[in-house]
């Protein structure tokens, strides 16, 4: 897998959402790496790494994730992940892989209603943004065309800088694993808990609480799956608190990793 390194010191490993690539931390990287040796990867499929040969399913991309900690010497890394990267980060947790754990509004929690409307909406804006592609650089670079594809995603998409949002942009409709991996999430199975006491680590679960993609009702089956997790509300955020409020994100995982 492609990897962003960043920093020195104890190591942490970031794991992107849906579409994105380890440029989606970009925000919030030089905080952490003032701190901690970051790794970033780009999951199988997204960004600049190959895809899987197999079936891609939040299990295959967490098994990938696993055979690169063991490959890379960093068994009982601390791990972050965002969105469908938290649930991933959650299901190490529960097979006992790697150590403490942030995981910023993980997928997985949903009731059957909240799903298919997540594969709705989100599906809508899959297809949109491969149709804008032409238009993206124009669309990005104002706050009128930031607020329009970024309002499912950020309480206040038109803060957020338009390199950034570009180059997510981009990586969704570059992703070749994008299809499925949103299959894999709209009709695959439901995120499976940890008994308290079983997790290798700390877990904190963090969640905006004007998150439009994993509503915020949905921490209460989360902290319900995993029994010893903290959990962290975000005031003014959307679904990606390192963007939507950087800093304390940053605070958020430097405090809960050591």
């Amino acid at each position: 897998m492609f990897t962003l390194t960043r920093g020195s010191g104890p190591p942490l490993l970031l794991i992107h959402g849906l579409g994105s690539s380890s440029a989606n931390w970009a925000p919030i990287l030089d905080r952490l790496a003032a701190h901690r040796s970051v790794i970033a990867v780009d999951l199988p499929g997204f960004g600049k790494s190959d895809p899987l040969t197999g079936p891609v399913t939040i299990a295959t991309l967490s098994d990938a994730v696993e055979k690169f900690i063991d490959a890379e010497g960093l068994s009982g890394v601390d791990t972050v992940g965002s969105s469908m990267g938290a649930r991933m980060v959650l299901e190490l947790a529960r097979r006992g892989v790697g150590g403490r754990t942030v995981a910023l509004d993980p997928g997985g929690f949903w009731s059957d209603g909240q799903r298919r409307v997540f594969a709705a909406t989100i599906g809508a804006s899959i297809k949109l943004i491969r149709a804008l592609q032409p238009a993206m650089p124009a669309l990005t670079g104002n706050l009128v065309g930031r607020t329009a594809l970024l309002a499912q995603f950020s309480a206040h998409p038109w803060s957020l800088p338009g390199p950034l949002i570009l180059a997510e942009m981009r990586a969704f409709a570059a992703a070749t694993s994008l299809d499925e991996a949103f299959a894999a999430l709209v009709h695959g199975p439901l995120q499976a808990g940890a008994p308290a006491g079983t997790t290798p680590g700390t877990v904190a679960i963090g969640w905006g609480r004007q998150d439009r993609v994993t509503l915020p009702s949905q921490a209460e089956l989360a902290t319900t799956r995993f029994p010893d997790a903290t959990l962290h509300w975000f005031d003014r955020c959307g679904h990606f608190p390192h963007w939507d409020q950087p800093k304390q994100a940053a605070h958020l995982i430097l405090a809960n990793t050591g």
